[in-house]
């Protein structure tokens, strides 16, 4: 019998052991550090929460809020664009690329995810893949787009909508699994979103 196994009972070198262990190790550390910012985020005062984001290594652009309640995975990888607002208890994934756009408005409640379980694997790994907000996209509450998705300018995101796959520029898209419902009229889109709540 093997000195390591992993959780499907492989037997593991011990040179993929230790490189388990490490791994271990880095996302206690990260689950440390998500607890410290889930604080932080219900904090009511936008530019102390943006401090302790940006330490953590979120890039936010000028005049971009995020609201109360946000959680988040592995900040790094997130990108969120100049005048962009994100709505209070927010789910941002940072597993992969996740790059948000200017002026955009995400609404309350919206989680967008780019890792997933493969559910055809023998060991139901997970997978990832990055996602692209573009610019001046309005994603309704409680939305949730999956990984791999790329949502076009000027896109809409109906309330509650779960978006597989790509949206176009200025479609309007709902329902689950999303599907077009129309498309946006205004194409030419130069609107600032107004201010976030204050001590939201």
């Amino acid at each position: 019998m093997a000195l390591f196994q992993d959780r499907m009972g492989k037997p593991l070198s011990t040179q993929e052991a230790s490189k388990k262990a490490v791994n271990r190790v880095f996302n206690w550390i990260l689950d440390f550090e998500l607890m410290l910012l889930t604080w932080a985020g219900l904090i009511p005062c936008h530019y102390f929460r943006l401090f302790m984001y940006s330490l953590a290594g979120i890039r936010i652009g000028k005049g971009s809020r995020i609201h109360v309640g946000a959680r988040f995975y592995y900040l790094p990888n997130i990108v969120i664009g100049e005048g962009t607002i994100i709505g209070d208890n927010a789910f941002l994934d940072g597993r992969d690329k996740l790059i948000i756009g200017n002026h955009v408005d995400i609404a309350s409640g919206v989680m967008i995810y780019n890792s997933e379980h493969d559910i055809n694997s023998e060991d139901f790994h997970a997978i990832s893949a990055s996602v692209e907000v573009g610019d001046y996209v309005f994603i309704g509450p409680r939305a949730i787009i999956l990984p791999g998705v790329k949502i076009g300018k000027g896109a809409i995101i109906a309330a509650g909508a779960v978006v597989t796959k790509d949206v176009s520029q200025y479609a309007i898209v709902g329902g689950v699994p999303a599907e077009a419902i129309g498309e946006r009229k205004i194409k030419d889109l130069h609107y600032k979103l107004g201010r976030a709540r204050l001590f939201q």
